[in-house]
């Protein structure tokens, strides 16, 4: 069976990248926020700060060498294409949407790691001095989303089920 093209799961996937790439370039552009200590107060909770992250969430697997760079960059290209994979194969249009944010957000982030050796975060959300959040940008809220949305439909939305029912028994097939 020929399955469709995930039109609503790719759709997300390019409007997220666009917004990612685009959210990068005004804050690094436009308003100037483009050099490590550069930051704009937006909010007393909510600052622009430039950040280059070398690593990827929480800081984890740092990529201090040009090969550890490229190696991240490969690991987040192959993880990139088991996305688009699944989410060919996926028929339902939530579990699409959801990889379609983690696809664009991943996207997002490659293209930074391959044009200056490391991503572009900016978002800083903040209580005073405390920090609950890394600073972050679009694609990695786009990829938290989408991996949440994942893990509770997965842990406790049930899909309906067909026309059998649970007290009927279950036909069995010889081989």
């Amino acid at each position: 069976m020929k399955r469709a093209i995930p039109t609503v799961g790719l759709t997300v996937a390019v409007g997220l990248f666009i917004a990612d790439q685009l959210t990068k370039w005004i804050v690094t552009g436009p308003l100037g926020i483009d050099y490590l200590g550069a930051y704009r107060e937006i909010t007393s909770f909510f600052d622009l700060r430039f950040v280059q992250n070398i690593g990827v969430s929480l800081g984890l697997l740092r990529a201090e060498s040009d090969i550890a760079r490229w190696a991240l960059v490969a690991m987040t290209g192959a993880i990139a294409i088991g996305v688009c994979v699944w989410m060919w194969r996926e028929s339902n249009r939530a579990d699409q949407v959801a990889l379609g944010c983690v696809l664009g957000g991943a996207l997002g982030n490659i293209v930074d790691r391959v044009r200056f050796g490391y991503v572009v975060d900016f978002a800083d959300l903040h209580i005073g001095e405390w920090r609950p959040f890394l600073v972050f940008n679009v694609a990695d809220a786009a990829i938290t989303i989408g991996v949440l949305i994942l893990l509770v439909r997965a842990l406790l939305i049930r899909e309906k089920p067909g026309k059998a029912s649970a007290n009927e028994p279950v036909e069995k097939f010889n081989a």
